[in-house]
Order: structure tokens, then C-alpha cells, then sequence
């Protein structure tokens, strides 16, 4: 049994009994009185974008990762099909759009690399997958496009030698103890400097990564859960770094005796000067000004995880023990990004394994 509903000059068709379609009707003239009424047929793809963005994504992620989600979808993808209904789109609209990205002067500011399309179909796939969960669209077509396939970038990471350099070119300066936590123990930038004196145990040479700090256009600062479960962890460090931290926060007690009350002390390892929250632009922008001008300019910061990672796998350290180092949330992670590593402990295994077998048999190397 079917029934017809008519509400605000739409018809909607429930099919059952005579009081569910009572029940359904009741819903939608709530619905309607309360203006959270939606007419699927008219919803443009604009308008759902900005619905999924403050009923989803807002709550979903973190605030950083919400403000890229909002840029790519006002200033990229609501201008290329936001007129489009969203009962209407297609595979064929999104793929329209990927090609205009990607050609030169086909948008307005210029085309877009590979890589940056790709994150446009992330967004757009994960809003559409939302669509579909909302019951708005039957299917997704953003899994029918194809993105494109960027090439993947070379990753930059130290070898011992040029890490030892970049610390002496560091020695001098306020960032010589950051930047050797980070190369030492692949922590992320937010984790860093998040970190308080209580997450440290000089006693076992560990440091506990609890939070993390992240840094909004609208929100500004704030403390945050680590960017996965796993990556709150326990990291064991060096003893150069003991040492390091042992002298830094001797220098750090002294200068908070100096200021006296001008000091605001949030027990914060890598503070500002006055102890309050080193925001995580400004350590960014002291870092490129140290490297300016050296064989390290054009290094970021977060190479130096890269570096500690890399450095790791190349002495032959299991991946599973690199991969919570990191703090990545499975060993594929890891191993995924770190691959160019592999074929050099590929070699390496079969030459350990080549060995052990001719001295077993007899056989001279």
C-alpha cells in the first residue's frame, strides 16, 4: 500500500500503511515548522556542500583539516558545480571539472596541480559518501570519476652526517633542542610543542606523547587529543637527548626566575619567552630563516620526521617499532610512505641471508 503526501508543493510517496503515511506527514510539517525542511529535488550541490560542511565536518575532523575542507569546497568546488541539483550530478560533471582543474586558464587563478585535484575528489567523494548516509542520493557518483594520479615526490630526509650538521648550524640558537627531539624521535611538529614537563620521565629517557597544539586561521590555538589513537604513545629517546632536555630546562628555569611574574608558566617543554604557547608559525617561520641560505634551505620541518624514519630503516630497525615511533595508526602506513627505504633493506636481507646460508653448508663467501 502506497500514499501520497503533498507538503510545501512537493509530493512524497510512503509506502505503507495509512498511519505510517499519517506518521511521515506529521514529520515533515514538524520539519517544515521548524525550518529544517529540505526539498531533495531542489538541493543544489552548493548548498549540500555548505550543509555537509556545518552539520558534519564541522564535528568530524579537527579545525585545521575542517578549514581546508572549506576552502576547497567555497573557493573550488561550490564555483565549478554548486548549480548543479544534487539528484542531478554526475560522473560526467566531476570529471568535466577535474579536466578544467588541471588545464591552464581553465579556472579562475590558474590551473591546479595533480595533487591538488586529488584532494578536491577526496572531499568531494567523503561529502557525496555523506549524501548517500543522508539518504539524499542513491548512489555516489564521485566513485565513478577518475582523479588524477600526481607522481609521487621524492622525499627529502637526512642522512647522519648532514643531521649532524644541521644541529651544529643550530647549536646557537633557541631551536637546537627542537630540532634534535624531532630528528631523534620523529614526533610531529603540533606534538612538540605540546609537550609539558610532566610528559617527561628523565629517569627511563622517555617522553610521552599525550596532545598535540593546532593552530586555526578562526580559532586560533588550542590543545588537541594526537592525530590518531595510536599516536598517543611513549617514545624512548637518546641520551643526547636527556642530556639536551636536562640543559634546556635548566636555561628555561633561569630565565623564568628572571622575568619573575612576566613569566606565565603553563609547564610547557618548548615555550615562548615568556612561557606562554610557542605557536606552531613561529617556530616554522625561526626554523626557515635558520636554513635560509644553506645546503638545507627548502627543508621543512617535518622532514626531519622523514629524516628519523628513514635513518631507522636503513640500520635495519623492524618497521612495527618505527611505525609506533611515528605514531602512524597501522605498520602499512609506514611502510607505504618509507617504501623508497625498502629496496636498499630488501638487498641487505638477502645478502645477511646469503651469508648465513654458505657458512651453514661449507660453502666459501
Amino acid at each position: 500500500m502506497s500514499a501520497v503526501l503533498i507538503v510545501v508543493d512537493q509530493w512524497h510517496t510512503v509506502r505503507g500503511t495509512k498511519r505510517q503515511a499519517q506518521e511521515e506527514l506529521v514529520k515533515l510539517l514538524h520539519q517544515v515548522g521548524q525550518g529544517a525542511y529540505v526539498d531533495h529535488q531542489r538541493l543544489t550541490v552548493g548548498s549540500f556542500l555548505e550543509k555537509w560542511l556545518v552539520d558534519h565536518a564541522a564535528s568530524a575532523v579537527t579545525g585545521k583539516t575542517y578549514e581546508r575542507y572549506a576552502e576547497i569546497c567555497r573557493r573550488h568546488l561550490t564555483p565549478a558545480l554548486g548549480h548543479l541539483p544534487l539528484s542531478k550530478l554526475q560522473p560526467l560533471h566531476i570529471q568535466d571539472y577535474y579536466a578544467r582543474a588541471l588545464r591552464s586558464g581553465a579556472l579562475k587563478g590558474g590551473c591546479l596541480s595533480p595533487q591538488t585535484v586529488l584532494h578536491h575528489h577526496r572531499v568531494l567523494r567523503a561529502a557525496l559518501h555523506q549524501a548517500v548516509r543522508w539518504q539524499l542520493i542513491v548512489r555516489n557518483p564521485a566513485d565513478a570519476a577518475d582523479p588524477p594520479k600526481p607522481d609521487r615526490k621524492e622525499m627529502r630526509a637526512l642522512s647522519e652526517e648532514q643531521t649532524a650538521r644541521l644541529l651544529q648550524l643550530a647549536e646557537e640558537s633557541r631551536l637546537y633542542t627542537p630540532i634534535l627531539l624531532a630528528v631523534a624521535t620523529g614526533v610531529r611538529r603540533g606534538e612538540l610543542l605540546a609537550l609539558r614537563w610532566q610528559d617527561v620521565d628523565f629517569e627511563h629517557g622517555t617522553i610521552a606523547v599525550r596532545r598535540a597544539i593546532e593552530q586555526t586561521r578562526t580559532a586560533g590555538i588550542r590543545f588537541k587529543s594526537p592525530k590518531t589513537a595510536r599516536s598517543e604513545r611513549t617514545v624512548a629517546l637518546p641520551s643526547l637527548c636527556v642530556a639536551a632536555l636536562r640543559r634546556h630546562k635548566a636555561e628555561q628555569s633561569a630565565r623564568k626566575l628572571s622575568l619573575g611574574s612576566a613569566y606565565q608558566d603553563l609547564d610547557l617543554v618548548f615555550a615562548a619567552a615568556d612561557g606562554t604557547v610557542w605557536k606552531p608559525d613561529v617556530l616554522t617561520r625561526a626554523y626557515r630563516s635558520l636554513v635560509a641560505g644553506t645546503e638545507f634551505a627548502g627543508l621543512r620541518f617535518h622532514d626531519l620526521r622523514h629524516s628519523h624514519a628513514t635513518q631507522l630503516l636503513r640500520q635495519g630497525i623492524h618497521p612495527k617499532v618505527v611505525s609506533e615511533r611515528l605514531g602512524h595508526s597501522t605498520i602499512g602506513i609506514t611502510l607505504d610512505t618509507y617504501s623508497h627505504v625498502l629496496p636498499g633493506m630488501q638487498e641487505q636481507a638477502a645478502s645477511k641471508l646469503d651469508s648465513a646460508l654458505r657458512t651453514a653448508m661449507g660453502l666459501e663467501d
